[in-house]
């Protein structure tokens, strides 16, 4: 019990000084310029996007530590959120629905090839983390659709950040490299909150995905067929009344 503690303990304290230092740093660099790390938030204000690259490096990082293919997941799935943060800025769809209708039409949107990625890489470690056919699937869509739950509630500064540390700490509880990998998503998210909720920073696309997809990996390690199929129906239901979800996080003070 106390070594499982332990674990889980220096999983969390990677992350967070990860993902501490990597805001730090990029904060003092700003690669390519300060303007190409800044966006006007909900109320219009100025905040940066450190936090996000900061928190998917830090979440891939002791993903990976815990559960090596894991961490390829959570990369992918901070990745694609970059392009999206650097291509579809101006995008003013939103949602799967608009994507993928696009997509019929012919357009591929930035979202599109965001849906597209992180699904293809939640699949693919979902197919080496489980041993059945039917949960490498389930395993599949827990990781996408927690990156993309995740991204759904990140309306408002702390709000994201917040779901992670509350749907992360119940699988503290639980035994093993699930506990682990909520440590690492929760370390990371920790780390950055403070700036989010100040309005200093935000996670954009790349830190919510990442987040999210470590959330996934999570509950994938942590839990049985039975529990992956509730969490999968309840994230397809989620992504399938995005607005809702989104509007529901906006609501809350």
């Amino acid at each position: 019990m106390i070594d499982r503690t332990r674990r889980t303990g220096s999983s969390f304290t990677l992350a967070t000084a990860l993902a501490r230092t990597g805001l730090s740093a990029l904060r003092a660099t700003a690669p390519g310029g300060r303007e190409r790390w800044e966006r006007k938030n909900h109320a219009g204000r100025t905040v940066d996007l450190y936090a996000g690259p900061a928190s998917a490096v830090a979440a891939a990082v002791g993903t990976a530590r815990v559960w090596p293919a894991a961490g390829f997941a959570v990369l992918a799935a901070g990745a694609c959120g970059a392009y999206d943060d650097a291509v579809g800025a101006g995008d003013p769809r939103r949602g799967f629905r608009a994507h993928l209708s696009a997509l019929r039409d012919g357009e591929v949107t930035s979202g599109a090839v965001k849906l597209l990625g992180i699904s293809a890489a939640g699949l693919a470690v979902g197919a080496v983390l489980k041993e059945r056919p039917l949960d490498k699937v389930l395993a599949g869509v827990v990781i996408a659709g927690a990156a993309h739950f995740v991204n759904l509630v990140d309306v408002r500064p702390g709000r994201a950040g917040a779901a992670v540390l509350a749907l992360g700490a119940p699988g503290l509880l639980r035994k093993g490299p699930g506990a682990e990998t909520a440590a690492v998503a929760m370390g990371a998210a920790a780390a950055v909150l403070p700036d989010d909720i100040a309005e200093r920073t935000m996670l954009g696309d790349t830190g919510a995905h990442a987040l999210g997809a470590a959330l996934g990996v999570a509950v994938v390690a942590g839990n049985g067929r039975a529990a992956l199929t509730a969490h999968a129906v309840a994230l397809v239901a989620a992504a399938a009344y995005g607005e809702k979800a989104s509007e529901a996080a906006r609501s809350l003070v």
